[in-house]
């Protein structure tokens, strides 16, 4: 383990955050120590379902979506890795009628930002999703360039490719301390030691309050807990059962799946769940899981589960993530709170927090996401959450 004297820039978090903005600013010659306290995506990045998508309510996650799909697209060739990319698209099944008018104004935003996304009858839906019981839909919401990938696989090429560009990536190693005079910050201290730097990028996910908290910065994050399971091997009265079959969520309950290898993976959200970082695997939400598969996809009850975990959502109050730079302390930058959409929008995050180090004006404006928002009251909520 080598702890540079001094770097231009020192990443906490080794998620898909921390590793994407260590190849972004890399990539243009920056020099960067990125340091993880366990392993890279070891948080809440190897907890995920994986989903990518740009179907959103609000704008700026359109956009967050699509760029973060562009750069998806091209893994493989930059940064230059396999990232198991599939695109059979995002299904959202819709039974309320104010859930459907949601719907078709988030389909105008979508085309806005060149995204094909259209409503589609229940009929339809049942066409491309076939375990989606369609009685009581009214309508769905369908992008058929979204898709899901591996997360960490995602990590690893970014942190490989950061690496191979000069960066230095340690795990194993956590942040103690940022040290700061005069509003301008002059060191790191890190379990492994003091490194000098006058910039630090907060990429620590549920557990970025703690950094910011370093510099008198309040970052309003809570931790929430959420299940999935993978299911055993489908036999074979799931023949017909599409390998294309797009993530299909049941909006009203936030119930998702889609096909995971020879299986189904599939989860939801627990409404009674409480804040904490509680990363046990509970059988507290199997009632309300239980009823929705009833409604929605009763087969998947009768396939049997091969894997199950638990990962945390980091939330905020308006469901929309945090990014910019501390007004209280120089260069202390942080991207966190993205309320579930953290791993689909990393790629193009990195990108932002690369401009916002370089003082350039990123491809999709950030300004109204400061934590100070919160302190004025100017929230824009996203309401196309699972």
């Amino acid at each position: 383990m080598h702890l540079p004297d001094r770097v231009d820039v020192v990443i906490v978090g080794g998620g898909v955050m921390g590793a994407s903005a260590a190849f972004h600013l890399a990539e243009v010659g920056v020099s960067v120590l990125l340091c993880e306290k366990n392993e890279l995506a070891s948080g809440s990045t190897s907890k995920a379902a994986g989903g990518v998508r740009a179907n959103f309510s609000d704008e700026f996650n359109v956009a967050l979506g699509a760029r973060s799909l562009d750069l998806f697209s091209n893994f493989i060739n930059r940064p230059g890795y396999e990232i198991d990319l599939h695109r059979p698209g995002y299904l959202f099944a819709l039974t309320k009628p104010e859930d459907v008018a949601l719907f078709e104004r988030s389909t105008e935003i979508h085309h806005q930002f060149g995204v094909e996304s259209r409503m589609i009858s229940p009929s339809e839906a049942k066409k491309i999703s076939p375990l989606l019981h369609t009685d009581d839909l009214l309508a769905a919401s369908f992008t058929p360039n979204d898709g899901h990938c591996t997360p960490e696989a995602v990590v690893l090429g970014y942190a490989g490719a950061a690496k191979k560009l000069g960066a230095t990536v340690l795990t194993g190693v956590e942040v103690t301390g940022i040290n700061h005079r005069d509003g301008e910050i002059t060191s790191v201290t890190t379990s492994a030691g003091n490194v000098a730097t006058n910039t630090v990028i907060n990429c620590a996910g549920a557990w970025s309050p703690q950094i910011a908290s370093h510099v008198g910065l309040d970052l309003p994050v809570t931790p929430f807990k959420r299940e999935l399971v993978i299911t055993d091997a489908l036999d074979e009265s799931f023949s017909d059962l599409p390998a294309s079959m797009p993530m299909t969520i049941d909006y009203a309950t936030s119930l998702y799946w889609h096909r995971e290898g020879p299986g189904v993976l599939y989860g939801m959200s627990y409404q009674a769940e409480t804040p904490g970082f509680k990363l046990t695997y509970s059988d507290e939400w199997l009632g309300d899981l239980g009823a929705a598969m009833e409604r929605r996809c009763p087969e998947l009850l009768e396939v049997g589960i091969a894997h199950q975990w638990a990962g945390l959502y980091e939330i905020t109050p308006d469901h929309n993530a945090l990014i910019g730079e501390a007004s209280t302390v120089s260069r202390f930058i942080y991207a966190a709170g993205f309320s579930g959409h953290g791993f689909l929008q990393g790629p193009a995050i990195g990108e932002v927090l690369r401009d916002l180090y370089l003082r350039r004006e990123p491809l999709i404006d950030v300004r109204p996401f400061t934590a100070e928002r919160f302190a004025t009251g100017s929230l824009r909520g996203e309401v196309n959450i699972v």
